[in-house]
C-alpha cells in the first residue's frame, strides 16, 4: 500500500489557500481585479464568498493529494532529479507546465480569454504548483 503523508497534504492545500488569497486579495489583487474586469461594489460581503472559498479549498487538496500521489511515483524518475524538495519542485512545474498551463491556454486561443489574465494566473499557479511539490516532497 502506498502511504500519502496527509499532513504534508493539508499543509500544502491550505498553503496554497493562503497564496490565492494573498495573489487576489492583499498583493496583487488590484491588478487582477483591473485584468479581470472585476469592479467592486462595496456592498461585497465575507459570508456570500464562503461557499466559492469551500470549494477553493477542496480543490486545493485534491491538487495536493493528486501531486503527491504522483510524486511518489515519479520521485524515482531522473527527470526530477531524484527525492526532495527540488525534485518536488521539478516535478510541479512539469504538472504545472504539462496539464495547468495548456489546458488553460485553450480560454485565451478558442474563447477570447484576456491573455494578460491568464498570463496572471498561471503566474500565480505555478507559484503555487511549486510550493505544494516542495511542501509534498520535504516530508
Amino acid at each position: 500500500m502506498i502511504s500519502i503523508n496527509l499532513l504534508a497534504v493539508s499543509i500544502a492545500a491550505i498553503t496554497a489557500f493562503i497564496l490565492g488569497f494573498l495573489f487576489h486579495g492583499p498583493l496583487t489583487g488590484k491588478l487582477w481585479m483591473k485584468l479581470a474586469n472585476v469592479h467592486p461594489t462595496g456592498n461585497e460581503k465575507f459570508k456570500d464568498m464562503v461557499p466559492q472559498m469551500l470549494w477553493n479549498l477542496l480543490v486545493q487538496f485534491v491538487t495536493a493529494f493528486v501531486l503527491a500521489v504522483v510524486y511518489l511515483f515519479a520521485s524515482s524518475s531522473p527527470y526530477i532529479g531524484g527525492k526532495g524538495i527540488f525534485g518536488g519542485i521539478i516535478l510541479a512545474f512539469w504538472i504545472w507546465l504539462g496539464f495547468l498551463v495548456t489546458s488553460s491556454s485553450i480560454e485565451v486561443i478558442w474563447m477570447g480569454r484576456n491573455y494578460k489574465l491568464w498570463l496572471f494566473e498561471a503566474v500565480c499557479s505555478l507559484i503555487v504548483m511549486v510550493t505544494m511539490g516542495a511542501i509534498i516532497a520535504a516530508w
